[in-house]
């Protein structure tokens, strides 16, 4: 009987324990999650200057894909169209071919065809040159461009820096003064806006890196193509001139 009793208290205090919990979580308000606006206005006017950068990364971004193709710098259809004209000694209609779809191809095969109807009696040598000095024009144009993203995954944590510095001077000198009269609320204000600056430079230039990266290598895959195509050209400019 005694060990009835005993088995039946437990039983009471461990379901009174449970009610007790799950009324103490119930009682505890739920943490909420801050709106976009609020993050802007606890992070101070900095937060806008690195929404303007991350404006400014996706348009880069967008603009790179639609620029860094094949199709705008060494398309197969543009290479074939040229070899035949040049094989065909049709120099005046690849240059006008070259004029009306402006690629990075286009634009080493118009150099090419320009100084041999400038200099008919050129060395073969003085040719490649010219050629190969535009080819590296236009592949180190495109390693120009999405050079601005290295740039601003650079800027962007330099900003989100600058937010981290204002909101702990602006924490500290809550309580520099007097530190009695030193409010929690302002405490808290300054250190939210430290840490949110800091997060909002590097959400912004984590992307941006990362896109920089991937463009890389597809600026790396683009400038071999191109380069497989003006070699094309130049050897039949060589062997057969325009």
């Amino acid at each position: 009987m005694n060990k009835i009793w005993t088995w039946t208290g437990a039983a009471w205090l461990l379901g009174a324990g449970a009610g007790f919990a799950q009324a103490d979580a119930g009682a505890a308000p739920a943490a909420e999650m801050l709106t976009l606006a609020e993050l802007m206005r606890m992070g101070g006017w900095l937060m806008y200057g690195l929404a303007a950068l991350s404006v400014l990364g996706l348009a880069l971004i967008g603009y790179y894909a639609l620029v860094l193709r094949v199709r705008s710098i060494a398309p197969p259809a543009q290479a074939l169209r040229l070899r035949e004209l040049l094989k065909e000694k049709r120099g005046r209609e690849a240059r006008e071919f070259c004029a009306q779809q402006p690629t990075a191809l286009a634009a080493v095969a118009a150099a090419g065809l320009d100084f041999l109807k400038e200099n008919p009696n050129a060395a073969p040598g003085m040719l490649k040159e010219i050629m190969e000095s535009e080819g590296a024009r236009q592949a180190g144009r495109m390693q120009n461009m999405i050079h601005y993203l290295v740039d601003l995954s650079a800027v962007a944590p330099m900003v989100g820096l600058l937010g981290t510095v204002i909101g702990m001077l602006r924490a500290f000198n809550s309580v520099a003064f007097d530190l009695a009269k030193a409010r929690p609320m302002e405490l808290a204000g300054g250190v939210g806006q430290a840490l949110i600056t800091t997060i909002a430079g590097l959400i912004v230039a984590i992307p941006a890196m990362m896109a920089y990266s991937w463009f890389r290598g597809r600026v790396i895959k683009l400038t071999g193509l191109l380069e497989g195509a003006a070699t094309d050209l130049l050897a039949i400019l060589e062997n057969r001139g325009a």
